[in-house]
């Protein structure tokens, strides 16, 4: 696979930023690592990061590049700061940037498919906010999503901040708006969401049992099964927020994206 820092304009956040890219390649002599690479445009994972981190983290905290190696799925990681993927009441509009701008200005750089049963977004704690928001908002641009301890209860958070830096980081996202029933809170987007619907994207969740985001995670698994969301799994066991269960469970999300991809190419092929 080919890694790739890549900095470049946003005419959205008016400044320059950046993103971290692994593309898909086809290997046979490769010493320690087989890589697999569809034909035409590649199968796309958008990976958000979390809110003490930056583009770059995913790819030096885990082996993802070698976990995505063999599935032909490329990974785009984007910079959001510490934006909560919103569009901030004191900042910049990260919402839009993640949401609009990246996606065409990434297509635009690499041979990366726009074919939503090819497209996947995931993300581990304010990246699975992000991620879920995103699929839940446009559940027609994804195949499939998930969150890894994620912040699932962006209200129950912003009511009693973890620590000082998010309750700063909130006073200039949120402002004095209301989270609770705005297209902010993923309760909210589930109540949205039509009911019944088979095409709506697959959703991967999973926390550790001593996260201390658990509690959130199972108020949002227990709306989203009163809901009655088809094609939704959710996992827990021994685990806190920490590099080590992520490197295990990115495992777990990778393999429902590459199990998606590897069906839409067949059908296309077909």
């Amino acid at each position: 696979m080919a890694l790739i820092q890549c900095q470049f304009n946003s005419e959205v956040l008016g400044i320059n930023t950046s993103m971290t890219v692994i593309l898909p390649q086809e290997t046979i002599n490769q010493i320690g690592m087989k890589g697999k690479a569809f034909a035409g445009k590649h199968p796309t994972l958008f990976l958000l990061h979390g809110f003490s981190d930056d583009d770059t983290i995913w790819s030096r905290r885990t082996s993802l590049e070698r976990y995505a190696a063999s599935l032909g799925i490329a990974v785009v990681m984007p910079n959001a700061h510490k934006s909560f993927y919103t569009d901030m009441e004191y900042g910049d509009p990260y919402w839009t940037f993640l949401t609009e701008e990246l996606p065409q200005v990434a297509r635009s750089f690499f041979p990366l498919s726009d074919d939503p049963k090819l497209n996947f977004v995931a993300g581990l704690s304010m990246g699975g906010y992000g991620a879920f928001k995103w699929a839940l908002t446009h559940p027609d641009r994804f195949a499939a999503a998930a969150s890894l301890s994620g912040v699932l209860d962006i209200a129950a958070l912003k009511a009693n901040p973890s620590n000082p830096a998010i309750g700063r980081a909130f006073d200039l996202i949120f402002g004095e708006r209301a989270v609770t029933g705005s297209p902010d809170d993923l309760f909210e987007l589930l109540g949205r969401l039509p009911r019944g619907s088979a095409e709506l994207p697959e959703l991967y969740q999973c926390c550790g049992t001593e996260d201390f985001l658990y509690e959130d995670n199972i108020r949002f698994r227990d709306a989203i099964r009163k809901a009655g969301y088809p094609n939704y799994r959710y996992e827990e066991g021994p685990g806190d927020h920490e590099w080590g269960y992520w490197d295990a469970h990115i495992q777990e999300a990778l393999a429902l994206f590459g199990r998606k991809a590897k069906e839409r190419m067949a059908s296309m092929e077909g």
